[in-house]
């Protein structure tokens, strides 16, 4: 079964039905949910999604939250995380800590709709569409 990480964009693009991504962003998790493939995420994407919900959508965040934690799973941050993270080349520290955090999770890709985030990484990066794509889901 094919591992996923996603970057906090896509589960924001699910949680908020940004469109035109929620569809595809629908389509992950429905796979997710059938076992089709498995999902991770940091940890912060939780606070970050709720931080960004709360705006709009001050009401059932955590319900949101636990549904979409019934699908995901949390990856591990930890110490060696946060250290490569330091030590790496990205830009933003905050991409670097959610690579290493795809790394530990030993996600195969890495999905996200900001390619430049994740330009040094080892892992190949794609889009929601892109892996629905290359997969015939589309």
């Amino acid at each position: 079964m094919t591992k996923l990480f996603l970057d906090t964009n896509i589960v924001i693009d699910l949680l908020e039905h940004r469109h035109p991504f929620y569809i595809d962003a629908v389509k992950l998790f429905t796979m997710a949910y059938n076992k089709q493939i498995e999902i991770y995420v940091s940890p912060t994407t939780f606070s970050t999604a709720s931080y960004l919900l709360r705006k709009h959508k001050p009401n059932g965040i955590r319900t949101l939250l636990c549904n979409f934690r019934q699908v995901a799973h949390v990856a591990t941050t930890n110490e060696k995380t946060i250290d490569n993270a330091l030590a790496s080349n990205f830009d933003d520290f905050e991409d670097a800590v959610q690579y290493y955090t795809a790394i530990q999770a030993k996600a195969e890709i890495i999905i996200t709709r900001n390619y430049n985030d994740f330009a040094n990484s080892s892992l190949p990066v794609m889009t929601a569409n892109e892996f629905l794509m290359i997969n015939k889901l589309i």
